[in-house]
């Protein structure tokens, strides 16, 4: 039986033939000629593409021995779980502000391997939730004159913390265009080009947050943590603090790890190719080895305030400061402001229409 090798064009995915009167590859669809020996080095660079290989071991870890030493406070509003010695008296939850009781003992969980002091106390929280109010034009006046905080806490935050050397390899797809005109005509040609990159990128403590109580893009925005000043766990760091008890295990938190080490490599070989018109990732795959994780406990205050009615949850860096946390928006201010933007759009557009008239 014959068979026809056929080539798809790089460009627009039309079979591509040999024209004999050129001695080139050439596509009848967007007239693109190719070399062969581009062609053929374009079809080996496909056979290199593969598939992500990511996983990870999250066997590590030991049980916490000091188990006599921790109480277990539990929310019966929201199922939260924090984590504290048995000296410290909680009356609220930091999640949703209801009140909490003792459940018992801690059995069974892994001893955190590192924790990050709270540099920051409570005046410092405060005074970051009056910042974070400050240079605000939509939010409604009397939320800040009328605002009081319900409940502020110093929470140490579960995070796994992963590790890796990712090896990466990816495939763009590229053009370059130029354009000139002469007395009759504007010419536009465009260059296209497959390019590849290939290399490795080291990560050390990607974090992830180990509660579901706590929503991770929250999380994620308090960020980044110094890691420089993390210490080996000892219990005596919780004193006076709660610390939320790790409901999200390290094998579940592998995948948004995964993500976030996909996206940053993916944008770091991406910002390598430079010099183009265009360019279109066509394939990429990352490989990870050296790969551990590691528990560790951040330290995050909690401030809650209610407005109407509605409850509000701030999050500060217990570390270096960085606030965070939805606010109301005035309509009515809203409204006035959407307003002048667009006067101010139509005021432009009408001096427009006068210059040029």
């Amino acid at each position: 039986m014959d068979t026809q090798l056929q080539y798809k064009c790089p460009c627009c995915g039309g079979a591509i033939e040999f024209n004999s009167s050129l001695q080139k590859m050439k596509c009848p669809y967007c007239d693109t000629e190719f070399d062969v020996e581009t062609l053929k080095s374009y079809d080996e660079s496909l056979k290199n593409d593969g598939v992500d290989h990511m996983e990870w071991d999250t066997q590590s870890g030991e049980e916490w021995q000091e188990a006599d030493d921790m109480t277990v406070y539990v929310c019966e509003s929201c199922g939260g779980e924090v984590v504290c010695d048995a000296t410290t008296a909680a009356t609220a939850c930091p999640y949703c502000d209801n009140p909490v009781v003792m459940k018992g003992k801690l059995f069974g969980d892994l001893r955190p391997d590192f924790v990050i002091p709270f540099k920051l106390d409570k005046e410092a929280a405060k005074r970051g939730m009056m910042e974070h109010l400050k240079g605000k034009p939509l939010l409604p006046k009397a939320f800040k004159s009328e605002n009081h905080i319900d409940e502020i806490k110093g929470v140490y935050v579960p995070f796994w913390l992963f590790d890796a050397d990712a090896d990466a390899s990816f495939r763009y797809k590229a053009t370059k265009v130029s354009v000139w005109t002469d007395a009759n005509y504007r010419y536009t040609k465009t260059s296209h080009y497959s390019v590849t990159r290939a290399g490795s990128i080291a990560f050390d403590h990607v974090p992830v947050d180990g509660s579901s109580k706590m929503a991770d893009d929250l999380m994620e925005s308090v960020e980044p943590y110094d890691f420089g000043d993390a210490v080996d766990f000892q219990t005596a760091y919780l004193a006076g603090y709660l610390a939320d008890r790790y409901d999200v295990d390290a094998e579940q938190s592998a995948e948004r790890a995964n993500t976030r080490i996909r996206n940053s490599t993916s944008e770091e070989f991406r910002n390598t190719v430079i010099g183009y018109s265009t360019v279109t990732q066509e394939s990429g795959n990352i490989s990870l080895h050296d790969n551990r994780s590691h528990y560790a406990l951040y330290p995050v205050w909690l401030l809650n305030t209610t407005w109407r009615g509605e409850k509000y949850t701030f999050a500060m860096n217990g570390q270096t400061g960085k606030f965070v946390g939805n606010l109301p928006m005035d309509k009515g201010a809203f409204a006035r402001w959407f307003a002048g933007v667009g006067a101010i759009a139509a005021a432009a557009a009408f001096a427009l229409v006068w210059f040029l008239c």
